[in-house]
């Protein structure tokens, strides 16, 4: 289909006269005198587009597709004429600039002359020349033990190949409703929130208050000595006795309430 469709670009575009024909031959097959031929030698994966995502069927939009295999097409170009007595290759030279130009004007094949297979193609069909690589160009000569004529590369992209049907698969279920989702925990945290009191002598009892305390242990300490070790709490608030021989001073009173919540408050011994 591409190269179809680039052969009826030339022909409709050429202006050159007498008029050459447009032919997609091997270099080694016999086309006629006066013609240009396209001859495709290379084709490879595209590396843009190997991981597209999946995209919707045209046929069902209920299933989805796997991307299409994309690929680069690489053609020779040669013109070929009846040498003149006195310019030699001039005719052919002719016939391959007008070429040239048409493919140079034209960089995106029109609609108008692709083929129908081609018009409803997701992708626009691209030509543009490529540097020759002699080597490799010598080599396709070589293959066909055909003397050298004079030719150009053009890379034509992208060209797309979709996928058996069979290779589809449903469309996923659609997410129906957006926004924070809720989170939350199992249970309410516990919270210890205050302390009374927040000063006294040595021996004194402090009660600790806060919220969801019920049902957890309490390990508290007092300058780095233990006061409450694993204490059940009963309620909302439990008590604590600052040992007797404390010194005077600020202390710091660290509580861990079953690991789940930790604060410190300050309690002043006055002597």
């Amino acid at each position: 289909m591409v190269g179809e469709s680039l052969r009826n670009l030339l022909l409709g575009e050429m202006q050159i006269t007498p008029t050459a024909a447009v032919t997609l031959l091997g270099p080694d097959e016999t086309g006629g005198n006066r013609r240009l031929n396209l001859f495709l030698f290379k084709v490879q994966e595209n590396p843009f587009l190997k991981n597209q995502d999946w995209q919707l069927s045209a046929s069902d939009p209920a299933r989805i597709r796997p991307p299409a295999l994309s690929l680069n097409l690489t053609y020779l170009v040669t013109p070929y004429a009846s040498n003149d007595p006195q310019t030699g290759n001039t005719p052919a030279h002719e016939i391959l600039g007008e070429a040239m130009r048409v493919l140079y004007e034209h960089p995106i094949v029109p609609d108008d002359y692709l083929v129908d297979g081609l018009k409803e193609a997701a992708e626009q069909i691209k030509i543009m020349q490529v540097p020759v690589d002699f080597e490799e160009l010598s080599q396709v000569w070589g293959t066909f033990k055909q003397a050298f004529r004079t030719s150009v590369l053009y890379e034509v992209s992208v060209v797309q190949l979709d996928q058996a049907p069979a290779a589809g698969r449903p469309l996923p279920t659609r997410v129906t409703q957006i926004g924070v989702p809720e989170v939350g925990a199992p249970f309410a945290p516990p919270v210890v929130e205050s302390l009374e009191p927040a000063a006294g002598p040595p021996g004194t009892t402090v009660t600790l208050r806060g919220r969801q305390l019920a049902g957890w242990k309490a390990y508290v300490t007092i300058s780095g000595r233990t006061v409450a070790d694993g204490l059940d709490i009963g309620a909302d608030e439990f008590p604590v006795t600052v040992p007797g021989d404390m010194v005077p001073g600020f202390h710091q009173l660290r509580v861990n309430v079953s690991q789940l919540f930790r604060r410190t408050f300050f309690f002043e011994v006055s002597a």
